[in-house]
């Protein structure tokens, strides 16, 4: 932010150069907004590569065809389906946040633009948390009922006990460390977006 601090230093400072520095900040702010925004579609297509790539690797969907339910494969199939619809969505959102944002002209509507973008990614972020944890929960449910190893021991209720909350532990933990890393990669560009709303903000007003 130096060059930014430079120009509002100067728009201050030197009444003849308000107009001039006005725009600078504002085409700096655009320019700098719109980096942010690209980077947020870049890190969710690298996550979708990511996350594709280990389940095939690790061939996830082969546990739960273990099961012994009557249609299973369909059930796996619509899930997966829906799921990456649903991400591949939002994707296209943010590719349409950041060609919007690169091509706005008036501070309000960058403004605006800055908004929506903050609230699809909380949304992205909080969406792929809560099927982390789903995912956990239909784990247990049907590993603990359906899989004829952990049957057997069911019968056990120190072991029945033990499973659960062994398994809801090591689901918190998981899910701990990915909104950390969520924080971490996210919101730093959320942060670094809301710093630029804030910049335009006194621009506006």
């Amino acid at each position: 932010m130096e060059e930014l601090d430079l120009l509002k230093k100067n728009w201050n400072n030197t009444t003849n150069f308000e107009q001039v520095s006005e725009a600078e900040i504002y085409k700096m702010l655009l320019k700098k907004s719109s980096s942010i925004v690209k980077w947020i579609l870049i890190i969710s297509i690298i996550e979708l590569l990511l996350w594709s790539g280990a389940s095939l690797l690790f061939n996830a969907d082969a546990a739960f065809m273990k099961l012994k339910i009557d249609h299973l494969d369909f059930y796996v199939l619509l899930s997966n389906v829906v799921h990456y619809s649903i991400v591949i969505g939002f994707i296209i959102s943010f590719y349409f946040n950041y060609k919007k944002i690169s091509v706005v002209t008036s501070t309000k509507n960058l403004m605006n633009s800055i908004l929506k973008t903050r609230k699809t990614v909380q949304y992205y972020i909080w969406y792929n948390l809560g099927m982390i944890g789903l995912s956990f929960i239909i784990g247990l449910v049907l590993v603990f009922n359906l899989d004829p190893a952990i049957s057997k021991l069911n019968q056990n209720v120190n072991f029945k006990y033990g499973f659960i909350i062994g398994f809801t532990i090591i689901s918190i933990v998981i899910i701990g460390l990915f909104w950390m890393l969520y924080k971490v990669i996210y919101g730093r560009l959320l942060r670094k977006l809301n710093r630029n709303y804030q910049e335009l903000r006194k621009i506006d007003f």
